[in-house]
C-alpha cells in the first residue's frame, strides 16, 4: 500500500474485534511513530502501551466514558516530556510533535490492517494517575489500536478549491 492509499483508507474506528495484535505489527506501528520529525529533533514523545484490560477500561472512563476505547486490545497513550518549548511561531511544540508521531502510527496501522481513533477528549490528570505519568509531562493523545469490526464509510471532505489558496489567503 502506498502512503496516499493509507491516508485515503484510514478511518476513525470505534468498534474493535476481540482479537490480539501480533507483536511484530505493534512494533512496526510504534516504530513509525519513533521515526516522525520533531522540533529541534527533540523526539520528546513517550508512549504508554496499555494492554491490560482493567487499565484500558480505566483509561476509557478517564476519556469521558468512551467505552469503545477499552474494546481495543491495545491503547497507545502519547505523552510529551518537554511541554514548555514554544516554537518561534508561538505554538507549543509538544502537541504538534506528538500529533505528528501518532499520525505516523495511525497510517502504519492501516498498512497492518489495524484501525485507530484519535482521542483528544480526556481528563489528563486522571490518565496521568492511572498510568503513573510524571506530573511534568503532558498527555497529548489516546489512541485505541486493534482490528476493526467493520470499515466505516468515508466522511465528506471539503474540496481543495475551498481550502487551498495560492500566494495569498483569499
Amino acid at each position: 500500500m502506498n502512503v496516499f492509499d493509507a491516508i485515503n483508507t484510514r478511518r476513525s474506528i470505534r468498534s474493535f474485534q476481540d482479537k490480539p495484535i501480533e507483536e511484530e505489527k505493534l512494533q512496526r506501528v510504534l516504530d513509525a511513530g519513533r521515526l516522525a520529525p520533531s522540533a529541534k529533533n527533540t523526539q520528546e514523545w513517550r508512549y504508554v502501551v496499555v494492554k491490560d484490560a482493567e487499565l484500558r477500561r480505566k483509561v476509557a472512563v478517564a476519556a469521558n466514558n468512551q467505552y469503545f476505547i477499552a474494546e481495543a486490545p491495545v491503547v497507545i497513550v502519547g505523552c510529551a516530556t518537554w511541554a514548555d518549548y514554544i516554537l518561534s511561531c508561538g505554538q507549543l511544540a509538544h502537541s504538534i510533535d506528538v500529533a505528528i508521531s501518532m499520525d505516523h502510527m495511525s497510517l502504519q496501522a492501516v498498512e497492518e490492517g489495524l484501525g485507530t481513533c484519535w482521542i483528544g477528549a480526556f481528563k489528563e490528570d486522571a490518565v496521568k494517575k492511572i498510568l503513573y505519568v510524571p506530573p511534568e509531562m503532558r498527555v497529548v493523545e489516546i489512541m485505541p489500536l486493534g482490528y476493526p469490526k467493520f470499515q466505516p464509510d468515508p466522511k465528506p471532505r471539503k474540496p481543495l478549491e475551498e481550502i487551498v489558496f495560492y500566494d495569498k489567503y483569499q
